[in-house]
């Protein structure tokens, strides 16, 4: 893509991807413009590639922390340099190449029909998804919709989505929770409270194997412990909340 759009931009937070990341750029970039990569303190060589990848493309740029601040950091550096620069809306997306790239365009494209949304990708999964991680998430989607009382998160988890860029930097400036692996699903149910509405849109999602240079940095105990806990916050968040959210869903009605 060539024209580069004013107002949308899309933002790829990346730790130690391997080599499969300059695949998912070259076809990220081959669907809009701009794009940007923020290197979250990687060491496996990556940030040089991809500097020199941006040094012939005119559409793609690439930030890079120091030291590994977690996906949510991330995810708020390149907010704030984006709307620095008159942005609007982000679309994020992982660096592993799991996410679909032919789906940037429609993704974009309904944020533009409704700037006010957040746009959220269901993942459709195929034969390559690993059954834990397919059931495992089913545990945090029924908690995201308690927390917001039915407020449609198609999915909690998938991280692939157009998000407005005002309110959820705002929201990430606000506290200090969201810095890590607990971004995805907090963004969203934080973002639902705040009366940011929701469109979910299925998106195919496929997992790589280690022989095809898939690299997994999720660690079952460590980040289920840390979801136990950020779903701790959000129900008691929840309870606080409930007049409000009670009055909004039956308004919806």
């Amino acid at each position: 893509m060539s024209e580069a759009s004013t107002t949308h931009l899309l933002l790829i937070p990346s730790y130690n991807p391997g080599p499969r990341v300059y695949e998912t750029v070259a076809l990220a970039r081959r669907q809009w413009n701009p794009v940007w990569v923020v290197v979250d303190g990687s060491t496996d060589g990556t940030a040089a590639g991809l500097r020199a990848l941006a040094a012939k493309d005119s559409g793609l740029r690439v930030f890079q922390l120091t030291n590994n601040q977690g996906k949510g950091a991330a995810v708020l550096f390149g907010l704030d340099q984006a709307i620095s620069q008159g942005y609007t809306h982000v679309l994020t997306m992982d660096s592993d190449g799991q996410h679909p790239m032919d789906a940037i365009p429609s993704f974009m494209a309904a944020s533009l029909q409704n700037p006010d949304a957040m746009i959220l990708g269901v993942p459709v999964f195929d034969a390559s998804a690993p059954a834990l991680r397919v059931k495992g998430r089913r545990v945090s989607n029924w908690w995201a919709n308690l927390e917001t009382l039915g407020g449609g998160i198609g999915d909690s988890l998938f991280g692939f989505r157009v998000y407005p860029i005002a309110p959820l930097r705002q929201l990430m400036h606000s506290q200090r929770w969201m810095r890590r692996f607990d971004f995805d699903p907090e963004a969203a149910v934080r973002m639902s409270w705040r009366g940011v509405r929701i469109i979910n849109i299925p998106a195919m999602v496929r997992y790589f194997g280690a022989d095809e240079g898939g690299i997994s940095h999720f660690r079952y105990l460590r980040d289920n412990m840390l979801l136990t806990w950020m779903h701790t916050r959000l129900f008691f968040g929840f309870l606080i909340r409930f007049p409000v959210l009670l009055l909004r869903h039956w308004s919806r009605r």
